[in-house]
Protein backbone atom coordinates (compact mmCIF):
# COMPACT_ATOMS: atom_id res chain seq x y z
CA UNK A 1 0.00 0.00 0.00
CA UNK A 2 1.34 3.33 -0.55
CA UNK A 3 1.37 6.25 2.30
CA UNK A 4 -1.74 7.91 0.95
CA UNK A 5 -3.42 4.49 0.99
CA UNK A 6 -2.59 3.74 4.50
CA UNK A 7 -3.46 7.24 5.57
CA UNK A 8 -6.99 6.22 4.47
CA UNK A 9 -7.20 2.70 6.00
CA UNK A 10 -5.92 5.22 9.35
CA UNK A 11 -8.88 7.14 8.88
CA UNK A 12 -11.16 4.44 8.24
CA UNK A 13 -10.09 2.58 10.90
CA UNK A 14 -10.40 5.76 13.52
CA UNK A 15 -14.31 6.37 12.19
CA UNK A 16 -15.06 2.39 13.21
CA UNK A 17 -13.39 3.46 16.68
CA UNK A 18 -15.32 7.17 17.18
CA UNK A 19 -18.82 4.91 15.65
CA UNK A 20 -18.17 2.34 18.59
CA UNK A 21 -17.37 4.18 21.75
CA UNK A 22 -17.94 1.13 24.37
CA UNK A 23 -15.83 -1.13 22.27
CA UNK A 24 -12.00 -1.39 23.30
CA UNK A 25 -10.32 0.30 20.19
CA UNK A 26 -8.15 -2.72 20.03
CA UNK A 27 -10.65 -4.92 19.60
CA UNK A 28 -12.65 -2.80 16.51
CA UNK A 29 -9.06 -3.09 15.20
CA UNK A 30 -9.04 -6.41 15.05
CA UNK A 31 -12.53 -6.85 13.42
CA UNK A 32 -11.46 -4.14 11.11
CA UNK A 33 -8.76 -6.22 9.92
CA UNK A 34 -10.17 -9.53 10.12
CA UNK A 35 -13.11 -7.84 7.36
CA UNK A 36 -9.86 -6.91 5.20
CA UNK A 37 -7.38 -9.44 4.89
CA UNK A 38 -6.12 -8.04 1.33
CA UNK A 39 -4.64 -5.46 3.97
CA UNK A 40 -0.55 -6.97 4.64
CA UNK A 41 1.11 -7.28 7.66
CA UNK A 42 3.33 -4.14 7.46
CA UNK A 43 0.31 -2.24 6.42
CA UNK A 44 -1.47 -2.81 9.32
CA UNK A 45 0.85 -1.91 11.77
CA UNK A 46 1.44 1.19 10.03
CA UNK A 47 -2.25 1.98 9.75
CA UNK A 48 -2.29 1.00 13.16
CA UNK A 49 0.24 3.11 14.33
CA UNK A 50 -1.45 6.23 12.65
CA UNK A 51 -4.39 4.95 14.39
CA UNK A 52 -2.67 4.71 17.97
CA UNK A 53 -0.76 8.12 17.93
CA UNK A 54 -3.54 9.76 17.11
CA UNK A 55 -5.22 8.22 20.58
CA UNK A 56 -2.19 9.34 22.40
CA UNK A 57 -2.26 12.90 21.60
CA UNK A 58 -6.41 12.60 21.54
CA UNK A 59 -6.62 15.19 23.98
CA UNK A 60 -4.47 17.68 23.19
CA UNK A 61 -5.29 17.79 19.28
CA UNK A 62 -8.56 18.56 20.07
CA UNK A 63 -7.44 21.73 22.27
CA UNK A 64 -5.54 22.81 19.10
CA UNK A 65 -8.26 22.43 16.29
CA UNK A 66 -10.91 24.10 18.62
CA UNK A 67 -8.33 26.47 20.89
CA UNK A 68 -6.37 27.80 17.64
CA UNK A 69 -9.46 28.37 15.43
CA UNK A 70 -10.79 30.55 18.51
CA UNK A 71 -13.78 28.34 18.02
CA UNK A 72 -15.40 25.41 19.32
CA UNK A 73 -16.63 22.40 16.48
CA UNK A 74 -17.84 19.86 17.61
CA UNK A 75 -17.33 17.56 14.40
CA UNK A 76 -13.88 17.44 14.44
CA UNK A 77 -12.99 14.44 11.80
CA UNK A 78 -10.88 11.41 12.02
CA UNK A 79 -9.90 12.60 8.72
CA UNK A 80 -8.42 15.90 10.18
CA UNK A 81 -7.14 14.50 13.30
CA UNK A 82 -4.47 12.20 11.36
CA UNK A 83 -4.02 15.39 9.53
CA UNK A 84 -3.00 17.34 12.39
CA UNK A 85 -1.31 14.01 13.57
CA UNK A 86 0.77 14.09 10.73
CA UNK A 87 1.82 17.67 10.93
CA UNK A 88 3.30 17.56 14.52
CA UNK A 89 4.87 14.25 13.31
CA UNK A 90 7.04 16.37 11.35
CA UNK A 91 5.29 16.67 7.86
CA UNK A 92 5.26 19.74 6.02
CA UNK A 93 1.52 21.22 4.73
CA UNK A 94 2.68 20.28 1.61
CA UNK A 95 3.04 16.95 1.97
CA UNK A 96 0.36 16.70 3.85
CA UNK A 97 -2.09 18.14 1.00
CA UNK A 98 -0.74 15.38 -1.04
CA UNK A 99 -1.56 12.87 0.87
CA UNK A 100 -5.26 13.72 0.72
CA UNK A 101 -4.88 13.73 -3.02
CA UNK A 102 -7.86 12.43 -4.21
CA UNK A 103 -6.79 9.94 -6.22
CA UNK A 104 -7.11 6.03 -6.23
CA UNK A 105 -7.17 5.07 -2.29
CA UNK A 106 -6.05 8.27 -1.51
CA UNK A 107 -8.26 10.27 0.92
CA UNK A 108 -10.19 13.07 -0.72
CA UNK A 109 -8.95 16.48 -0.83
CA UNK A 110 -8.64 18.57 2.48
CA UNK A 111 -11.71 20.86 2.42
CA UNK A 112 -11.08 25.01 2.78
CA UNK A 113 -12.25 24.92 6.20
CA UNK A 114 -9.83 21.55 7.11
CA UNK A 115 -6.70 23.52 5.34
CA UNK A 116 -7.10 26.42 7.18
CA UNK A 117 -7.75 24.65 10.47
CA UNK A 118 -4.23 23.09 9.14
CA UNK A 119 -2.83 26.45 8.37
CA UNK A 120 -3.25 27.96 11.63
CA UNK A 121 -1.22 25.17 13.73
CA UNK A 122 1.73 26.07 12.09
CA UNK A 123 3.99 27.73 14.88
CA UNK A 124 2.51 25.29 17.25
CA UNK A 125 3.84 22.45 19.00
CA UNK A 126 1.79 19.44 20.38
CA UNK A 127 2.03 20.21 23.97
CA UNK A 128 2.30 23.59 25.37
CA UNK A 129 2.50 25.38 28.65
CA UNK A 130 -1.27 27.35 27.44
CA UNK A 131 -2.77 23.84 27.64
CA UNK A 132 -4.36 22.68 30.81
CA UNK A 133 -2.30 19.71 33.05
CA UNK A 134 -4.91 17.28 32.04
CA UNK A 135 -5.13 17.95 28.79
CA UNK A 136 -1.18 17.94 28.56
CA UNK A 137 -0.50 14.58 30.21
CA UNK A 138 -3.74 13.06 28.03
CA UNK A 139 -5.85 12.29 31.71
CA UNK A 140 -9.99 12.80 31.97
CA UNK A 141 -9.89 15.82 34.27
CA UNK A 142 -12.48 13.69 36.53
CA UNK A 143 -9.59 11.48 37.94
CA UNK A 144 -7.42 14.14 38.46
CA UNK A 145 -7.95 14.70 42.18
CA UNK A 146 -7.19 10.60 42.54
CA UNK A 147 -3.67 10.81 40.29
CA UNK A 148 -2.63 13.75 42.79
CA UNK A 149 -3.01 12.22 45.44
CA UNK A 150 -1.36 9.51 44.57
CA UNK A 151 1.62 10.79 42.93
CA UNK A 152 1.53 14.18 44.71
CA UNK A 153 5.33 15.71 43.23
CA UNK A 154 5.55 12.77 40.86
CA UNK A 155 2.57 13.31 39.23
CA UNK A 156 3.84 14.89 35.78
CA UNK A 157 7.00 12.69 35.14
CA UNK A 158 4.58 9.21 36.13
CA UNK A 159 1.98 10.22 34.04
CA UNK A 160 4.39 11.60 31.14
CA UNK A 161 5.72 8.09 30.94
CA UNK A 162 2.12 6.90 30.19
CA UNK A 163 2.57 8.82 27.15
CA UNK A 164 5.42 6.73 25.57
CA UNK A 165 4.85 3.82 23.05
CA UNK A 166 5.02 0.62 25.05
CA UNK A 167 7.59 -2.15 24.46
CA UNK A 168 6.36 -5.75 23.37
CA UNK A 169 7.41 -8.09 26.30
CA UNK A 170 8.09 -11.91 26.20
CA UNK A 171 7.85 -14.50 28.47
CA UNK A 172 10.22 -17.43 27.66
CA UNK A 173 8.31 -21.20 28.38
CA UNK A 174 10.91 -22.86 30.22
CA UNK A 175 8.37 -25.89 29.52
CA UNK A 176 9.91 -25.76 26.14
CA UNK A 177 13.37 -23.55 26.07
CA UNK A 178 15.72 -21.71 28.49
CA UNK A 179 15.85 -17.53 28.59
CA UNK A 180 19.39 -18.31 26.09
CA UNK A 181 17.96 -20.65 23.78
CA UNK A 182 14.85 -18.49 23.14
CA UNK A 183 17.16 -15.51 22.48
CA UNK A 184 19.09 -17.48 20.03
CA UNK A 185 15.69 -18.85 18.24
CA UNK A 186 14.44 -15.21 18.12
CA UNK A 187 17.88 -14.02 16.16
CA UNK A 188 17.71 -16.74 13.79
CA UNK A 189 14.36 -15.30 12.51
CA UNK A 190 16.25 -11.91 13.01
CA UNK A 191 14.69 -10.38 16.13
CA UNK A 192 16.83 -8.59 18.53
CA UNK A 193 15.76 -9.16 22.11
CA UNK A 194 17.11 -7.81 25.01
CA UNK A 195 16.82 -9.60 29.01
CA UNK A 196 13.84 -7.88 30.66
CA UNK A 197 16.01 -6.06 34.05
CA UNK A 198 12.92 -7.46 36.37
CA UNK A 199 11.36 -10.81 35.39
CA UNK A 200 13.78 -13.76 35.14
CA UNK A 201 11.88 -15.04 32.11
CA UNK A 202 11.22 -11.92 30.28
CA UNK A 203 12.43 -10.55 26.73
CA UNK A 204 11.90 -7.02 25.33
CA UNK A 205 11.57 -6.46 21.65
CA UNK A 206 11.39 -2.31 20.88
CA UNK A 207 8.12 -1.17 18.59
CA UNK A 208 5.41 -3.26 16.61
CA UNK A 209 7.15 -6.46 15.75
CA UNK A 210 5.71 -9.42 13.93
CA UNK A 211 6.43 -11.58 16.89
CA UNK A 212 3.12 -14.10 16.43
CA UNK A 213 4.50 -15.03 12.90
CA UNK A 214 7.40 -16.36 14.14
CA UNK A 215 8.39 -19.70 14.63
CA UNK A 216 9.81 -19.51 17.99
CA UNK A 217 6.33 -18.17 19.17
CA UNK A 218 3.91 -20.76 17.09
CA UNK A 219 6.00 -23.74 18.65
CA UNK A 220 5.09 -22.30 21.96
CA UNK A 221 9.15 -21.17 23.22
CA UNK A 222 7.89 -17.25 24.02
CA UNK A 223 4.38 -15.90 25.07
CA UNK A 224 3.67 -11.95 24.56
CA UNK A 225 3.20 -10.95 28.41
CA UNK A 226 4.33 -7.42 29.90
CA UNK A 227 7.51 -7.72 31.83
CA UNK A 228 4.80 -6.84 35.01
CA UNK A 229 2.80 -9.43 34.45
CA UNK A 230 5.23 -11.87 34.51
CA UNK A 231 6.16 -10.52 37.96
CA UNK A 232 2.71 -11.14 39.34
CA UNK A 233 3.30 -14.95 38.84
CA UNK A 234 6.89 -14.76 39.94
CA UNK A 235 5.49 -13.29 43.35
CA UNK A 236 2.64 -15.95 43.29
CA UNK A 237 5.67 -18.33 43.56
CA UNK A 238 4.00 -21.58 42.66
CA UNK A 239 5.61 -24.64 43.26
CA UNK A 240 5.37 -27.86 41.40
CA UNK A 241 2.68 -30.63 43.16
CA UNK A 242 0.72 -27.60 44.75
CA UNK A 243 -2.57 -27.04 43.64
CA UNK A 244 -3.51 -23.09 42.93
CA UNK A 245 -6.36 -21.35 41.81
CA UNK A 246 -6.31 -18.33 38.79
CA UNK A 247 -9.63 -16.99 39.76
CA UNK A 248 -9.97 -14.29 37.06
CA UNK A 249 -7.95 -15.92 34.60
CA UNK A 250 -9.52 -14.26 31.04
CA UNK A 251 -7.44 -15.85 28.28
CA UNK A 252 -5.03 -17.50 30.86
CA UNK A 253 -1.37 -15.48 30.00
CA UNK A 254 -0.59 -15.91 33.86
CA UNK A 255 -1.65 -19.33 34.30
CA UNK A 256 0.41 -20.24 31.90
CA UNK A 257 3.39 -18.81 33.62
CA UNK A 258 2.07 -20.84 36.79
CA UNK A 259 2.21 -23.63 34.84
CA UNK A 260 5.60 -23.04 34.11
CA UNK A 261 7.07 -22.61 37.62
CA UNK A 262 5.07 -25.15 38.64
CA UNK A 263 6.66 -27.81 35.87
CA UNK A 264 3.54 -28.84 34.55
CA UNK A 265 3.00 -31.04 38.53
CA UNK A 266 0.40 -30.32 40.86
CA UNK A 267 -2.83 -28.47 39.59
CA UNK A 268 -3.86 -25.04 38.27
CA UNK A 269 -7.18 -24.55 38.03
CA UNK A 270 -8.55 -21.51 35.76
CA UNK A 271 -11.47 -19.33 36.30
CA UNK A 272 -13.47 -16.75 34.63
CA UNK A 273 -16.97 -15.54 33.48
CA UNK A 274 -16.21 -15.06 30.32
CA UNK A 275 -16.63 -18.52 28.14
CA UNK A 276 -15.13 -17.07 25.15
CA UNK A 277 -11.72 -16.06 26.89
CA UNK A 278 -11.67 -19.55 28.56
CA UNK A 279 -12.36 -21.60 25.30
CA UNK A 280 -9.51 -19.50 23.78
CA UNK A 281 -7.36 -20.41 26.33
CA UNK A 282 -7.39 -23.53 25.16
CA UNK A 283 -5.20 -23.04 22.03
CA UNK A 284 -2.24 -20.89 24.47
CA UNK A 285 -2.58 -24.38 26.68
CA UNK A 286 -1.30 -26.62 24.08
CA UNK A 287 1.21 -24.48 22.28
CA UNK A 288 3.03 -24.30 25.54
CA UNK A 289 2.66 -27.70 26.21
CA UNK A 290 1.31 -27.12 29.55
CA UNK A 291 -1.18 -30.14 30.78
CA UNK A 292 -1.77 -29.62 34.38
CA UNK A 293 -4.31 -26.46 33.94
CA UNK A 294 -8.26 -27.34 34.35
CA UNK A 295 -10.95 -24.50 33.27
CA UNK A 296 -13.94 -23.67 35.20
CA UNK A 297 -16.80 -21.70 33.78
CA UNK A 298 -18.53 -18.90 36.82
CA UNK A 299 -22.02 -18.85 36.65
CA UNK A 300 -24.91 -17.37 38.89
CA UNK A 301 -25.60 -19.16 41.19
CA UNK A 302 -22.63 -21.28 40.71
CA UNK A 303 -21.80 -24.10 43.98
CA UNK A 304 -18.54 -24.68 42.79
CA UNK A 305 -16.91 -22.31 45.06
CA UNK A 306 -18.49 -23.19 48.48
CA UNK A 307 -17.59 -26.94 47.54
CA UNK A 308 -14.00 -26.03 47.17
CA UNK A 309 -13.64 -23.89 50.36
CA UNK A 310 -10.10 -23.94 51.83
CA UNK A 311 -8.43 -26.32 49.25
CA UNK A 312 -5.95 -24.11 47.40
CA UNK A 313 -2.28 -23.50 48.45
CA UNK A 314 -2.36 -19.98 46.55
CA UNK A 315 -5.21 -17.99 45.12
CA UNK A 316 -4.62 -15.77 42.68
CA UNK A 317 -7.05 -12.67 41.83
CA UNK A 318 -6.22 -10.47 39.27
CA UNK A 319 -9.12 -8.25 39.57
CA UNK A 320 -11.48 -6.57 37.05
CA UNK A 321 -10.21 -3.02 37.14
CA UNK A 322 -9.89 0.39 35.75
CA UNK A 323 -6.88 -0.61 33.37
CA UNK A 324 -5.11 2.82 34.27
CA UNK A 325 -1.51 0.90 34.76
CA UNK A 326 -2.30 -0.36 30.44
CA UNK A 327 -2.78 3.40 29.25
CA UNK A 328 0.19 3.24 27.13
CA UNK A 329 -1.41 0.43 25.12
CA UNK A 330 -4.39 1.22 25.39
CA UNK A 331 -5.03 5.10 25.15
CA UNK A 332 -8.49 4.60 24.32
CA UNK A 333 -9.38 3.23 27.82
CA UNK A 334 -8.46 6.74 29.00
CA UNK A 335 -11.57 8.46 27.03
CA UNK A 336 -14.05 5.58 28.04
CA UNK A 337 -13.37 5.45 32.13
CA UNK A 338 -15.36 7.72 34.13
CA UNK A 339 -15.98 7.88 38.00
CA UNK A 340 -19.01 5.64 37.67
CA UNK A 341 -17.22 2.38 36.79
CA UNK A 342 -14.60 3.16 39.79
CA UNK A 343 -17.53 3.13 41.80
CA UNK A 344 -18.86 -0.08 40.61
CA UNK A 345 -15.73 -1.75 40.35
CA UNK A 346 -14.94 -0.81 44.03
CA UNK A 347 -17.61 -3.20 45.34
CA UNK A 348 -17.22 -5.83 42.83
CA UNK A 349 -13.36 -6.54 43.41
CA UNK A 350 -13.82 -6.34 47.20
CA UNK A 351 -16.63 -9.33 46.63
CA UNK A 352 -13.83 -11.41 44.71
CA UNK A 353 -11.35 -11.04 47.43
CA UNK A 354 -13.67 -12.34 49.84
CA UNK A 355 -14.86 -15.47 47.87
CA UNK A 356 -11.39 -16.02 46.52
CA UNK A 357 -10.09 -15.72 50.73
CA UNK A 358 -12.35 -18.92 51.55
CA UNK A 359 -10.81 -20.63 48.98
CA UNK A 360 -7.09 -20.78 50.55
CA UNK A 361 -6.19 -23.44 52.80
CA UNK A 362 -5.17 -22.41 56.28
CA UNK A 363 -1.16 -21.19 56.06
CA UNK A 364 -1.82 -20.68 52.17
CA UNK A 365 -1.45 -17.66 49.89
CA UNK A 366 -3.73 -15.12 48.41
CA UNK A 367 -2.29 -12.78 45.91
CA UNK A 368 -4.34 -9.78 45.17
CA UNK A 369 -3.67 -7.63 41.86
CA UNK A 370 -4.48 -5.17 39.55
CA UNK A 371 -3.32 -3.36 36.33
CA UNK A 372 -4.70 0.04 37.82
CA UNK A 373 -2.40 2.92 39.55
CA UNK A 374 -5.00 4.44 42.08
CA UNK A 375 -4.59 3.40 45.26
CA UNK A 376 -8.37 3.19 45.95
CA UNK A 377 -8.36 -0.07 43.60
CA UNK A 378 -5.25 -1.14 44.92
CA UNK A 379 -3.57 -0.60 48.83
CA UNK A 380 -7.07 0.83 50.49
CA UNK A 381 -8.48 -2.42 48.93
CA UNK A 382 -5.99 -4.31 50.66
CA UNK A 383 -6.54 -2.44 53.71
CA UNK A 384 -9.76 -2.88 53.76
CA UNK A 385 -9.82 -6.53 53.79
CA UNK A 386 -7.54 -6.71 56.25
CA UNK A 387 -10.07 -5.53 58.07
CA UNK A 388 -12.66 -7.53 56.79
CA UNK A 389 -10.35 -10.65 57.36
CA UNK A 390 -8.61 -10.59 60.58
CA UNK A 391 -7.17 -14.24 59.70
CA UNK A 392 -5.17 -12.86 56.86
CA UNK A 393 -1.86 -11.13 57.37
CA UNK A 394 0.65 -9.74 54.74
CA UNK A 395 3.29 -12.23 53.57
CA UNK A 396 6.13 -12.30 56.20
CA UNK A 397 9.93 -11.17 54.58
CA UNK A 398 11.21 -14.67 55.01
CA UNK A 399 8.30 -16.24 53.14
CA UNK A 400 8.47 -13.44 50.06
CA UNK A 401 9.22 -15.32 46.75
CA UNK A 402 13.05 -15.37 45.54
CA UNK A 403 11.60 -15.48 41.66
CA UNK A 404 11.18 -11.43 42.44
CA UNK A 405 13.95 -9.40 41.54
CA UNK A 406 15.86 -7.87 45.11
CA UNK A 407 14.66 -4.40 44.58
CA UNK A 408 10.91 -5.64 44.91
CA UNK A 409 11.41 -8.26 47.67
CA UNK A 410 11.17 -5.94 50.54
CA UNK A 411 7.62 -4.96 50.36
CA UNK A 412 4.87 -7.53 50.58
CA UNK A 413 2.85 -5.25 48.70
CA UNK A 414 4.45 -3.05 46.15
CA UNK A 415 3.52 -1.11 42.60
CA UNK A 416 4.95 -0.85 39.45
CA UNK A 417 5.14 1.94 36.64
CA UNK A 418 5.84 2.75 33.35
CA UNK A 419 8.35 5.31 34.98
CA UNK A 420 9.74 3.97 38.11
CA UNK A 421 10.25 0.57 36.42
CA UNK A 422 9.08 0.04 32.89
CA UNK A 423 6.49 -1.75 32.64
CA UNK A 424 2.72 -1.56 32.65
CA UNK A 425 1.25 0.22 35.68
CA UNK A 426 0.79 -3.16 38.33
CA UNK A 427 0.06 -3.48 41.75
CA UNK A 428 0.65 -6.51 43.72
CA UNK A 429 -0.07 -8.00 47.43
CA UNK A 430 0.93 -11.15 49.01
CA UNK A 431 -1.07 -12.14 51.90
CA UNK A 432 -1.11 -15.63 54.07
CA UNK A 433 -3.82 -17.34 55.98
CA UNK A 434 -2.85 -17.94 59.50
CA UNK A 435 -2.66 -21.26 59.80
Amino acid sequence: MTPAARLSGAIDLLCAIQNAPHRPADAVANSFFRERRYIGGGDRRAISNITWDVLRCWRRLHWHLRTDLKERHSDISPRLLCASMLFFAGQTLDQIHALFSGERYSPSPLSQREGAMLELLEGHTLSTEKQPLAIRLEIPDWIMPHLEADFGDRLEEEMAALLGQPTLDLRVNLLKATRVEAIRALRREGFEPAETALSPWGLRLEGRQPIMASEAFRNGLVEIQDEGSQLIAAAVDARPGQRLLDYCAGAAGKTLALAMTMENRGQVTACDVSRSRLEGAVKRLRRAGVHNVTRHLLVAGDKWAKRREGRFDTVLVDAPCSGTGTWRRNPDARLRLNQRDIDELLPKQAHIMDIAARLVRPGGRFVYATCSLLSVENRQQVEKFLERHPDYALIAPEERSELLPQKLRHESCFALTPHSDGTDGFFIAVLQRKA
